[in-house]
């Protein structure tokens, strides 16, 4: 899933960006996000290549809230010398009007991904239902193309251990979705996760063999 913006019917990252496709929805769209404009400015990333932005770039603007406009300018990619695109001015209230419209319009959700969104949400407000576990959420999602499940992501014992050079695995947990309301799957879900300790019945899906070991887990095989 992606958003791309229209600025009077023209696609701008068809025009500036086609390396990769645009943000997913849930890191621009949602309450007070990316794309809320406020007086101090600040840059907001629209796009980036599939192969990452360190191979072949991103598109940023800036957005900021100038008395009676919003605007888009400075634009970048850090893989070119400069972004062929002019700076945009919006009606601030028109602007906020479409940003908010946009936010709470979720039709593009699939049942799977409306339950995953519902129950990330759930499971980061338990703020310390997996530190007895000692792990760490990672993400929750669903794929298009799985349509019937979500998978829920855990660090063990931490997602800073990457960083710190530390053992670390990363486990993957597969919940079965139906066409039951996605709330109330969500809500069943969560408290099915925070019963017991989740690496049970979750696979090893990062780390390595040698943390496998140190952690006292085994790796799978078709790794």
């Amino acid at each position: 899933m992606e958003v791309r913006a229209l600025v009077d019917g023209r696609d701008i990252l068809a025009d500036a960006f086609t390396e990769g496709p645009g943000e997913d929805p849930e890191y621009l769209l949602v309450p007070g996000g990316p794309l809320s404009a406020e007086s101090i400015p600040h840059e907001v990333r629209l796009a980036e290549a599939s192969c990452t932005e360190g191979c072949c770039g991103a598109l940023y603007v800036t957005i900021q809230h100038d008395g009676d406009y919003v605007i888009w300018d400075d634009w970048r990619n850090p893989d070119e010398d400069q972004v062929d695109l002019p700076a945009f001015r919006f009606d601030v209230q028109e602007y906020q009007k479409e940003v908010e419209r946009a936010t709470a319009d979720r039709t593009w959700e699939w049942p799977a991904r409306t339950v995953a969104r519902l129950l990330e949400q759930d499971l980061r407000e338990r703020n310390h239902w997996l530190a007895r576990w000692e792990c760490e959420l990672g993400t929750v999602s669903a794929l298009p193309w799985e349509p019937n499940q979500v998978n829920v992501f855990l660090f063990h014992p931490c997602r800073s251990a990457i960083r710190e050079d530390r053992p670390w695995l990363q486990f993957r947990m597969i919940l079965a979705v139906s066409t039951d309301d996605p709330a109330d799957q969500a809500e069943r879900l969560a408290e099915q996760l925070i019963a017991a300790d989740p690496r049970q019945t979750a696979e090893v899906c990062g780390g390595s063999p040698k943390f496998a070991t140190q952690l006292g887990y085994p790796w799978p095989h078709h790794r």
